[in-house]
Protein backbone atom coordinates (compact mmCIF):
# COMPACT_ATOMS: atom_id res chain seq x y z
CA UNK A 1 0.00 0.00 0.00
CA UNK A 2 1.53 3.30 -1.13
CA UNK A 3 1.63 6.30 1.22
CA UNK A 4 0.75 9.78 0.00
CA UNK A 5 3.06 11.24 2.64
CA UNK A 6 5.99 9.04 1.56
CA UNK A 7 5.41 9.81 -2.12
CA UNK A 8 5.20 13.54 -1.44
CA UNK A 9 8.36 13.39 0.69
CA UNK A 10 10.27 11.49 -2.00
CA UNK A 11 9.04 13.81 -4.76
CA UNK A 12 9.81 16.98 -2.83
CA UNK A 13 13.26 15.79 -1.78
CA UNK A 14 14.09 14.68 -5.31
CA UNK A 15 12.90 18.03 -6.66
CA UNK A 16 14.86 19.96 -4.04
CA UNK A 17 18.00 17.91 -4.77
CA UNK A 18 17.73 18.55 -8.50
CA UNK A 19 17.07 22.25 -7.94
CA UNK A 20 20.00 22.46 -5.51
CA UNK A 21 22.33 20.79 -8.00
CA UNK A 22 21.18 23.06 -10.81
CA UNK A 23 21.54 26.06 -8.52
CA UNK A 24 25.01 24.97 -7.49
CA UNK A 25 26.04 24.60 -11.13
CA UNK A 26 24.66 28.08 -11.84
CA UNK A 27 26.55 29.42 -8.82
CA UNK A 28 29.72 27.68 -10.06
CA UNK A 29 29.35 29.26 -13.51
CA UNK A 30 28.66 32.70 -12.05
CA UNK A 31 31.52 32.32 -9.57
CA UNK A 32 33.89 31.28 -12.35
CA UNK A 33 32.86 34.32 -14.40
CA UNK A 34 33.40 36.55 -11.38
CA UNK A 35 36.79 34.95 -10.66
CA UNK A 36 37.79 35.35 -14.30
CA UNK A 37 36.96 39.04 -14.19
CA UNK A 38 38.88 39.50 -10.92
CA UNK A 39 41.98 37.61 -12.09
CA UNK A 40 41.90 39.25 -15.51
CA UNK A 41 42.01 42.54 -13.67
CA UNK A 42 44.95 41.29 -11.57
CA UNK A 43 46.78 40.09 -14.71
CA UNK A 44 46.44 43.49 -16.27
CA UNK A 45 47.47 45.35 -13.11
CA UNK A 46 50.50 43.10 -12.65
CA UNK A 47 51.60 43.61 -16.25
CA UNK A 48 51.14 47.38 -16.03
CA UNK A 49 53.08 47.55 -12.77
CA UNK A 50 56.11 45.92 -14.50
CA UNK A 51 56.23 48.64 -17.11
CA UNK A 52 57.53 51.02 -14.46
CA UNK A 53 60.31 48.66 -13.36
CA UNK A 54 63.61 47.80 -14.99
CA UNK A 55 63.76 44.21 -16.22
CA UNK A 56 67.22 42.62 -16.29
CA UNK A 57 68.03 40.87 -19.51
CA UNK A 58 68.55 37.57 -17.84
CA UNK A 59 66.84 34.34 -18.75
CA UNK A 60 65.36 33.86 -15.29
CA UNK A 61 65.62 35.22 -11.80
CA UNK A 62 67.44 33.28 -9.11
CA UNK A 63 65.34 30.24 -8.05
CA UNK A 64 65.27 31.28 -4.40
CA UNK A 65 63.48 34.54 -5.34
CA UNK A 66 60.40 32.72 -6.87
CA UNK A 67 57.77 31.55 -4.36
CA UNK A 68 56.44 28.06 -5.02
CA UNK A 69 52.82 29.14 -4.51
CA UNK A 70 53.15 32.10 -6.89
CA UNK A 71 50.61 31.26 -9.60
CA UNK A 72 51.51 33.99 -12.06
CA UNK A 73 54.18 33.50 -14.73
CA UNK A 74 55.93 36.52 -16.23
CA UNK A 75 57.78 36.63 -19.56
CA UNK A 76 59.43 39.51 -21.37
CA UNK A 77 60.15 39.48 -25.13
CA UNK A 78 62.47 41.84 -26.97
CA UNK A 79 61.62 43.39 -30.36
CA UNK A 80 63.37 40.50 -32.11
CA UNK A 81 61.01 37.95 -30.50
CA UNK A 82 63.63 36.64 -28.10
CA UNK A 83 62.50 35.89 -24.58
CA UNK A 84 64.69 37.93 -22.28
CA UNK A 85 62.93 37.28 -19.00
CA UNK A 86 61.21 34.09 -17.71
CA UNK A 87 60.00 33.86 -14.08
CA UNK A 88 59.47 30.06 -14.00
CA UNK A 89 61.73 28.31 -16.50
CA UNK A 90 60.68 24.86 -15.27
CA UNK A 91 57.10 25.35 -16.52
CA UNK A 92 55.79 24.68 -20.00
CA UNK A 93 54.48 28.12 -20.85
CA UNK A 94 52.69 29.69 -23.78
CA UNK A 95 54.75 31.45 -26.38
CA UNK A 96 54.46 35.03 -27.44
CA UNK A 97 50.77 35.89 -27.68
CA UNK A 98 48.84 38.79 -29.12
CA UNK A 99 48.47 41.94 -27.12
CA UNK A 100 45.58 42.01 -24.64
CA UNK A 101 43.79 39.00 -23.17
CA UNK A 102 43.98 35.49 -24.64
CA UNK A 103 43.27 31.88 -23.57
CA UNK A 104 46.01 29.47 -24.62
CA UNK A 105 46.37 25.70 -24.19
CA UNK A 106 49.78 24.06 -23.77
CA UNK A 107 50.74 20.44 -22.95
CA UNK A 108 51.18 21.60 -19.35
CA UNK A 109 47.86 23.36 -18.76
CA UNK A 110 45.33 25.91 -19.92
CA UNK A 111 46.46 29.50 -19.47
CA UNK A 112 44.91 32.89 -19.28
CA UNK A 113 47.39 35.44 -20.70
CA UNK A 114 47.62 39.22 -20.78
CA UNK A 115 50.32 40.92 -22.90
CA UNK A 116 51.26 44.64 -23.09
CA UNK A 117 54.16 46.69 -24.55
CA UNK A 118 57.09 47.92 -22.47
CA UNK A 119 58.81 50.32 -24.83
CA UNK A 120 59.83 48.08 -27.71
CA UNK A 121 59.56 44.94 -25.57
CA UNK A 122 56.44 42.93 -24.67
CA UNK A 123 55.50 41.93 -21.13
CA UNK A 124 53.40 38.78 -20.85
CA UNK A 125 51.69 37.66 -17.59
CA UNK A 126 50.02 34.21 -17.54
CA UNK A 127 48.02 32.26 -14.98
CA UNK A 128 46.85 28.60 -15.15
CA UNK A 129 43.05 28.21 -15.49
CA UNK A 130 43.00 25.40 -12.90
CA UNK A 131 43.55 28.03 -10.19
CA UNK A 132 40.48 29.91 -11.28
CA UNK A 133 38.37 26.73 -11.65
CA UNK A 134 39.42 25.55 -8.21
CA UNK A 135 38.35 28.82 -6.63
CA UNK A 136 35.00 28.77 -8.47
CA UNK A 137 34.40 25.15 -7.42
CA UNK A 138 35.27 26.02 -3.86
CA UNK A 139 32.69 28.84 -3.88
CA UNK A 140 29.99 26.50 -5.26
CA UNK A 141 30.87 23.79 -2.76
CA UNK A 142 30.40 26.20 0.10
CA UNK A 143 26.78 26.57 -1.02
CA UNK A 144 26.16 22.91 -1.86
CA UNK A 145 27.48 21.33 1.35
CA UNK A 146 25.17 23.25 3.73
CA UNK A 147 22.20 22.48 1.46
CA UNK A 148 22.85 18.73 1.63
CA UNK A 149 23.51 18.93 5.36
CA UNK A 150 20.08 20.52 5.78
CA UNK A 151 18.29 17.85 3.71
CA UNK A 152 17.56 15.60 6.75
CA UNK A 153 16.13 18.59 8.60
CA UNK A 154 14.05 19.49 5.56
CA UNK A 155 12.89 15.87 5.28
CA UNK A 156 11.62 15.93 8.85
CA UNK A 157 9.89 19.27 8.32
CA UNK A 158 8.25 18.07 5.11
CA UNK A 159 7.13 14.85 6.81
CA UNK A 160 5.51 16.81 9.66
CA UNK A 161 3.97 19.45 7.39
CA UNK A 162 2.53 16.89 4.96
CA UNK A 163 1.18 14.88 7.89
CA UNK A 164 -0.48 18.02 9.22
CA UNK A 165 -1.91 18.75 5.80
CA UNK A 166 -3.34 15.22 5.49
CA UNK A 167 -4.94 15.29 8.94
CA UNK A 168 -8.38 16.25 7.51
CA UNK A 169 -8.39 12.98 5.56
CA UNK A 170 -7.65 11.06 8.76
CA UNK A 171 -10.47 12.89 10.55
CA UNK A 172 -12.80 12.07 7.66
CA UNK A 173 -11.81 8.39 7.79
CA UNK A 174 -12.42 8.29 11.55
CA UNK A 175 -15.81 9.99 11.15
CA UNK A 176 -16.88 7.44 8.54
CA UNK A 177 -15.54 4.42 10.45
CA UNK A 178 -17.41 5.40 13.62
CA UNK A 179 -20.78 5.43 11.86
CA UNK A 180 -23.24 2.61 12.15
CA UNK A 181 -24.96 0.87 9.26
CA UNK A 182 -28.06 3.07 9.65
CA UNK A 183 -26.23 6.40 10.05
CA UNK A 184 -26.62 7.80 6.53
CA UNK A 185 -26.91 11.49 7.35
CA UNK A 186 -24.46 13.67 5.39
CA UNK A 187 -20.99 14.42 6.68
CA UNK A 188 -20.38 18.00 7.86
CA UNK A 189 -18.70 20.24 5.30
CA UNK A 190 -17.94 23.17 7.60
CA UNK A 191 -14.23 24.00 7.82
CA UNK A 192 -13.37 21.24 5.37
CA UNK A 193 -10.27 22.09 3.27
CA UNK A 194 -10.93 22.87 -0.36
CA UNK A 195 -8.91 19.84 -1.53
CA UNK A 196 -10.93 17.43 0.65
CA UNK A 197 -14.32 19.01 -0.10
CA UNK A 198 -14.91 17.05 -3.36
CA UNK A 199 -14.35 13.77 -1.47
CA UNK A 200 -16.80 14.80 1.27
CA UNK A 201 -19.38 15.92 -1.30
CA UNK A 202 -19.03 12.63 -3.21
CA UNK A 203 -19.45 10.66 0.02
CA UNK A 204 -22.52 12.72 0.95
CA UNK A 205 -24.00 12.05 -2.48
CA UNK A 206 -23.35 8.34 -2.03
CA UNK A 207 -24.89 8.40 1.46
CA UNK A 208 -27.97 10.18 0.09
CA UNK A 209 -28.39 7.57 -2.65
CA UNK A 210 -27.92 4.75 -0.14
CA UNK A 211 -30.49 6.34 2.16
CA UNK A 212 -32.97 6.67 -0.70
CA UNK A 213 -32.35 3.06 -1.77
CA UNK A 214 -32.78 1.72 1.78
CA UNK A 215 -35.92 3.81 2.30
CA UNK A 216 -37.37 2.52 -0.95
CA UNK A 217 -36.41 -1.03 -0.01
CA UNK A 218 -38.10 -0.75 3.39
CA UNK A 219 -41.21 0.72 1.80
CA UNK A 220 -41.20 -2.00 -0.85
CA UNK A 221 -40.90 -4.79 1.72
CA UNK A 222 -43.62 -3.26 3.89
CA UNK A 223 -45.97 -2.79 0.92
CA UNK A 224 -45.24 -6.29 -0.37
CA UNK A 225 -45.94 -7.84 3.04
CA UNK A 226 -49.16 -5.86 3.29
CA UNK A 227 -50.35 -6.77 -0.20
CA UNK A 228 -49.45 -10.45 0.08
CA UNK A 229 -51.29 -10.73 3.39
CA UNK A 230 -54.69 -10.52 1.64
CA UNK A 231 -54.17 -13.28 -0.99
CA UNK A 232 -52.54 -15.55 1.59
CA UNK A 233 -55.51 -15.06 3.93
CA UNK A 234 -57.84 -15.80 1.02
CA UNK A 235 -55.92 -19.01 0.25
CA UNK A 236 -56.21 -20.11 3.87
CA UNK A 237 -59.96 -19.43 3.78
CA UNK A 238 -60.37 -21.40 0.54
CA UNK A 239 -58.46 -24.32 2.02
CA UNK A 240 -60.86 -24.27 4.99
CA UNK A 241 -63.82 -24.20 2.60
CA UNK A 242 -62.48 -27.31 0.88
CA UNK A 243 -62.13 -29.04 4.22
CA UNK A 244 -65.68 -28.11 5.21
CA UNK A 245 -67.26 -28.91 1.85
CA UNK A 246 -70.31 -31.13 2.31
CA UNK A 247 -70.48 -32.47 -1.22
CA UNK A 248 -68.35 -32.94 -4.28
CA UNK A 249 -69.81 -29.88 -6.05
CA UNK A 250 -68.90 -27.55 -3.17
CA UNK A 251 -65.42 -29.10 -2.99
CA UNK A 252 -64.90 -28.61 -6.74
CA UNK A 253 -66.05 -24.97 -6.58
CA UNK A 254 -63.76 -24.29 -3.61
CA UNK A 255 -60.86 -25.98 -5.43
CA UNK A 256 -61.45 -23.81 -8.48
CA UNK A 257 -61.39 -20.68 -6.30
CA UNK A 258 -58.22 -21.95 -4.63
CA UNK A 259 -56.50 -22.43 -7.97
CA UNK A 260 -57.47 -18.91 -9.03
CA UNK A 261 -56.15 -17.53 -5.76
CA UNK A 262 -52.87 -19.40 -6.20
CA UNK A 263 -52.53 -17.95 -9.70
CA UNK A 264 -53.16 -14.41 -8.40
CA UNK A 265 -50.64 -14.86 -5.58
CA UNK A 266 -48.10 -16.37 -7.96
CA UNK A 267 -48.55 -13.47 -10.39
CA UNK A 268 -48.16 -10.97 -7.54
CA UNK A 269 -44.92 -12.64 -6.40
CA UNK A 270 -43.65 -12.73 -9.98
CA UNK A 271 -44.46 -9.05 -10.44
CA UNK A 272 -42.69 -8.23 -7.18
CA UNK A 273 -39.55 -10.05 -8.35
CA UNK A 274 -39.61 -8.23 -11.69
CA UNK A 275 -40.08 -4.88 -9.97
CA UNK A 276 -37.16 -5.63 -7.61
CA UNK A 277 -34.91 -6.42 -10.58
CA UNK A 278 -35.91 -3.22 -12.39
CA UNK A 279 -35.57 -0.90 -9.38
CA UNK A 280 -33.34 2.16 -9.34
CA UNK A 281 -30.68 0.30 -7.36
CA UNK A 282 -30.56 -2.60 -9.81
CA UNK A 283 -27.56 -3.34 -11.97
CA UNK A 284 -27.12 -1.54 -15.28
CA UNK A 285 -29.20 -3.07 -18.08
CA UNK A 286 -27.60 -5.49 -20.51
CA UNK A 287 -27.67 -3.56 -23.79
CA UNK A 288 -28.01 -5.16 -27.20
CA UNK A 289 -29.10 -4.10 -30.67
CA UNK A 290 -32.51 -5.41 -31.76
CA UNK A 291 -35.57 -4.48 -33.83
CA UNK A 292 -38.24 -2.95 -31.56
CA UNK A 293 -40.95 -3.54 -34.18
CA UNK A 294 -40.12 -7.24 -34.30
CA UNK A 295 -40.21 -7.42 -30.49
CA UNK A 296 -43.63 -5.71 -30.45
CA UNK A 297 -45.02 -8.17 -33.02
CA UNK A 298 -43.65 -11.08 -30.98
CA UNK A 299 -45.44 -9.85 -27.83
CA UNK A 300 -48.67 -9.43 -29.81
CA UNK A 301 -48.41 -13.03 -31.02
CA UNK A 302 -47.92 -14.22 -27.43
CA UNK A 303 -51.13 -12.46 -26.33
CA UNK A 304 -53.26 -13.39 -29.33
CA UNK A 305 -54.96 -16.28 -27.52
CA UNK A 306 -55.88 -14.06 -24.54
CA UNK A 307 -57.22 -11.41 -26.93
CA UNK A 308 -59.22 -14.00 -28.88
CA UNK A 309 -60.95 -15.17 -25.70
CA UNK A 310 -62.41 -11.68 -25.32
CA UNK A 311 -62.86 -11.14 -29.08
CA UNK A 312 -60.48 -8.19 -28.92
CA UNK A 313 -58.89 -6.91 -32.11
CA UNK A 314 -55.19 -6.94 -31.20
CA UNK A 315 -52.77 -5.82 -33.89
CA UNK A 316 -49.63 -3.97 -34.88
CA UNK A 317 -50.22 -0.60 -36.53
CA UNK A 318 -46.63 0.42 -37.16
CA UNK A 319 -45.07 0.50 -40.62
CA UNK A 320 -44.61 -3.06 -41.77
CA UNK A 321 -41.11 -3.76 -42.98
CA UNK A 322 -39.61 -0.76 -41.14
CA UNK A 323 -36.58 -1.81 -39.13
CA UNK A 324 -36.37 0.06 -35.82
CA UNK A 325 -32.91 -0.54 -34.46
CA UNK A 326 -32.74 0.11 -30.71
CA UNK A 327 -29.88 -0.48 -28.32
CA UNK A 328 -31.49 -1.46 -25.01
CA UNK A 329 -32.29 -4.33 -22.66
CA UNK A 330 -34.51 -6.46 -24.89
CA UNK A 331 -35.67 -8.74 -22.05
CA UNK A 332 -36.75 -5.77 -19.92
CA UNK A 333 -38.60 -4.12 -22.80
CA UNK A 334 -40.37 -7.40 -23.48
CA UNK A 335 -41.58 -7.39 -19.85
CA UNK A 336 -42.70 -3.76 -20.31
CA UNK A 337 -44.65 -4.59 -23.47
CA UNK A 338 -46.21 -7.68 -21.95
CA UNK A 339 -47.48 -5.61 -19.00
CA UNK A 340 -48.89 -2.88 -21.25
CA UNK A 341 -50.54 -5.26 -23.71
CA UNK A 342 -51.80 -7.54 -20.93
CA UNK A 343 -53.32 -4.58 -19.02
CA UNK A 344 -54.93 -3.25 -22.20
CA UNK A 345 -56.53 -6.63 -22.96
CA UNK A 346 -57.73 -7.12 -19.38
CA UNK A 347 -59.32 -3.70 -19.00
CA UNK A 348 -60.78 -3.42 -22.52
CA UNK A 349 -64.38 -4.58 -22.86
CA UNK A 350 -65.24 -7.65 -24.88
CA UNK A 351 -65.11 -7.01 -28.61
CA UNK A 352 -62.81 -4.01 -28.15
CA UNK A 353 -59.59 -3.02 -29.84
CA UNK A 354 -55.90 -2.80 -28.79
CA UNK A 355 -53.24 -1.35 -31.09
CA UNK A 356 -49.46 -1.54 -30.69
CA UNK A 357 -47.22 0.72 -32.76
CA UNK A 358 -43.50 1.42 -32.95
CA UNK A 359 -42.40 4.27 -35.20
CA UNK A 360 -39.40 6.47 -35.85
CA UNK A 361 -39.93 10.19 -35.64
CA UNK A 362 -38.33 12.63 -38.11
CA UNK A 363 -35.86 13.65 -35.38
CA UNK A 364 -34.58 10.05 -35.33
CA UNK A 365 -35.80 8.81 -31.95
CA UNK A 366 -38.18 5.86 -31.59
CA UNK A 367 -41.68 5.99 -30.09
CA UNK A 368 -43.59 2.96 -28.75
CA UNK A 369 -47.37 3.23 -28.21
CA UNK A 370 -50.04 0.90 -26.83
CA UNK A 371 -53.61 2.20 -27.34
CA UNK A 372 -57.06 0.76 -26.56
CA UNK A 373 -60.72 1.74 -26.54
CA UNK A 374 -61.31 0.67 -22.95
CA UNK A 375 -62.48 2.78 -20.00
CA UNK A 376 -59.15 4.59 -19.76
CA UNK A 377 -57.73 6.27 -16.65
CA UNK A 378 -59.08 9.59 -15.33
CA UNK A 379 -56.51 12.41 -15.70
CA UNK A 380 -56.48 12.96 -11.94
CA UNK A 381 -55.24 9.39 -11.38
CA UNK A 382 -52.71 9.10 -14.21
CA UNK A 383 -49.78 9.98 -11.99
CA UNK A 384 -50.82 7.80 -9.08
CA UNK A 385 -51.30 4.64 -11.16
CA UNK A 386 -47.52 4.35 -11.36
CA UNK A 387 -47.29 3.91 -7.58
CA UNK A 388 -46.77 0.39 -6.32
CA UNK A 389 -49.94 -1.52 -5.40
CA UNK A 390 -52.16 1.41 -6.36
CA UNK A 391 -55.35 0.46 -8.21
CA UNK A 392 -57.59 3.12 -9.67
CA UNK A 393 -61.08 3.80 -8.43
CA UNK A 394 -62.54 2.54 -11.71
CA UNK A 395 -60.51 -0.68 -11.82
CA UNK A 396 -62.80 -3.69 -11.99
CA UNK A 397 -60.38 -6.42 -13.02
CA UNK A 398 -58.35 -8.19 -10.31
CA UNK A 399 -54.67 -7.32 -10.15
CA UNK A 400 -51.72 -6.50 -7.93
CA UNK A 401 -51.27 -2.86 -8.90
CA UNK A 402 -47.68 -3.48 -9.95
CA UNK A 403 -47.90 -3.54 -13.75
CA UNK A 404 -47.50 0.17 -14.43
CA UNK A 405 -44.94 0.50 -11.60
CA UNK A 406 -42.83 -2.07 -13.46
CA UNK A 407 -43.36 -0.17 -16.72
CA UNK A 408 -42.16 3.08 -15.13
CA UNK A 409 -39.10 1.41 -13.55
CA UNK A 410 -38.04 -0.07 -16.91
CA UNK A 411 -38.65 3.23 -18.69
CA UNK A 412 -36.55 5.14 -16.15
CA UNK A 413 -33.66 2.69 -16.52
CA UNK A 414 -33.73 3.30 -20.28
CA UNK A 415 -34.16 7.09 -19.84
CA UNK A 416 -37.37 6.87 -21.87
CA UNK A 417 -40.17 9.44 -21.48
CA UNK A 418 -43.40 7.77 -20.30
CA UNK A 419 -46.76 9.46 -20.97
CA UNK A 420 -50.43 8.57 -20.44
CA UNK A 421 -53.14 10.30 -22.44
CA UNK A 422 -56.39 9.65 -24.28
CA UNK A 423 -56.22 7.46 -27.35
CA UNK A 424 -57.95 8.32 -30.62
CA UNK A 425 -60.28 5.39 -29.94
CA UNK A 426 -61.49 6.93 -26.68
CA UNK A 427 -59.53 4.76 -24.27
CA UNK A 428 -55.98 4.98 -22.91
CA UNK A 429 -52.74 5.49 -24.82
CA UNK A 430 -49.37 4.73 -23.24
CA UNK A 431 -46.44 6.32 -25.10
CA UNK A 432 -42.72 5.74 -24.53
CA UNK A 433 -40.24 8.00 -26.29
CA UNK A 434 -36.69 6.65 -26.31
CA UNK A 435 -33.77 9.08 -26.42
CA UNK A 436 -31.56 9.40 -29.45
CA UNK A 437 -28.83 6.73 -29.46
CA UNK A 438 -25.32 8.02 -28.75
CA UNK A 439 -23.81 5.59 -31.28
CA UNK A 440 -26.31 4.57 -33.95
CA UNK A 441 -25.87 1.02 -35.24
CA UNK A 442 -24.03 0.56 -38.50
CA UNK A 443 -26.08 -0.13 -41.60
CA UNK A 444 -26.21 -3.81 -42.54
Amino acid sequence: MSSIRARLLAALLAGMTVVTLLGTYAIYVNARDAVDELFDYQLRQLALSLRDQAVHHSFAPPAETVAEDFDFVIQVWNPDGVRVYFSQPHRTLPGLAQLGYASITTPDAEWRVFATRLGESIIQVAQPMRVRNAMALNAATRVLVPAFVLLPVLSLLIWLIVGKGLSPLKKLARAVSRRGAQALDPLPVARVPEEVLPVVCALNDLLARLDAALTAQRAFVADAAHELRTPIAALQLQVQLIERAGCEEERAAATTDLKAGVRRASRAVQQLLILARQGSDAESPTLQDFDLGELARSVITGHSVLAAEKAIDLGYTGHEGEVLHLRADAAALQVLLENLVGNAIRYTQRGGRVDVAATRRPAGNIVLEVSDNGPGIPPAERERVFDRFYRGTTAEEPGSGLGLAIVRAIAERHRAKLELDDSEMGGLRVRLTFPMPEHPPASP
